[in-house]
């Protein structure tokens, strides 16, 4: 799954748009999430793992919001025989046309249908598994609950939800520390400070994290038994919920 280099916010601009999964975007986005979020690889392959211990035999898996399909491809490597079939859910068509390529380029007998939609719009049925890989913190918040309660009811008894996010802290010097030791790592990835400036306006308006506490309230209220986070560096998290 090969990109081009990041270079979208590298010139000065007066104006900044509020960030979109583009072309543009689509066409960097291993870079950048490379680049930008610390981790990515470890989380990509042990969702793979999570798969391969619960992805039972004849059920559904959801890969919500799947980008380029490196969350799905994971999954797929670990569960042939299964008689499974991944839905992979993104609602941009660039995201989606790449996923296609991507997925084509290995064979497989597990079917993976590709959807061009909003996640929320999605019935979620006989689940063993569902995936929201840094997807939720780009839903308005008031439709989070929903989802998390729809995906609860869709999932089998003994299924797993992964979701990854950006974390916010309610302790403001922890929010600060982290913070900085994010940027630092940007800095370290070759990022520049006007690069780091602009993408931040960009997602101002558009990724709102929760906190960790409000995650693991969401999980509880709707009802699954078991939650953790599994994975963190810096101020992103991975987290895993049984029912």
């Amino acid at each position: 799954m090969n990109s081009q280099q990041d270079t979208i916010y590298a010139a000065a601009t007066d104006k900044i748009s509020d960030f979109q999964f583009d072309n543009r975007v689509a066409g960097v986005f291993n870079d950048m999430i490379r680049r930008s979020v610390p981790g990515y690889a470890q989380i990509i392959s042990t969702i793979g793992d999570f798969a391969d211990r619960y992805v039972t035999p004849k059920s559904n898996i959801y890969d919500l919001g799947s980008s380029l399909g490196s969350a799905t491809l994971s999954i797929r490597r670990q569960i042939e025989q299964r008689q499974c079939r991944i839905i992979a859910v993104d609602n941009s068509e660039s995201m989606i046309e790449r996923c296609q390529e991507n997925l084509s380029a290995y064979v497989s007998d597990t079917e993976v249908e590709l959807i061009c939609g909003d996640i929320r719009d999605i019935d979620i049925t006989n689940a063993s598994m569902v995936v929201l890989n840094f997807t939720l913190q780009f839903l308005p918040v008031h439709d989070r609950d929903e989802l998390i309660a729809k995906i609860y009811q869709g999932l089998l008894p003994g299924g797993i939800l992964v979701i990854s996010e950006k974390l916010r802290f309610e302790d403001n010097v922890i929010q600060t520390l982290l913070d900085e030791q994010h940027l630092d790592f940007k800095r370290a990835n070759g990022y520049s400070e006007l690069e780091i400036s602009q993408k931040r306006s960009a997602l101002e308006n558009v990724m709102r994290p929760d906190s960790l506490s409000m995650h693991q309230q969401r999980f509880t209220e709707n009802g699954f038994s078991h939650s953790t986070v599994w994975f963190q560096c810096f101020n992103f998290a991975s987290m895993v919920a049984i029912k």
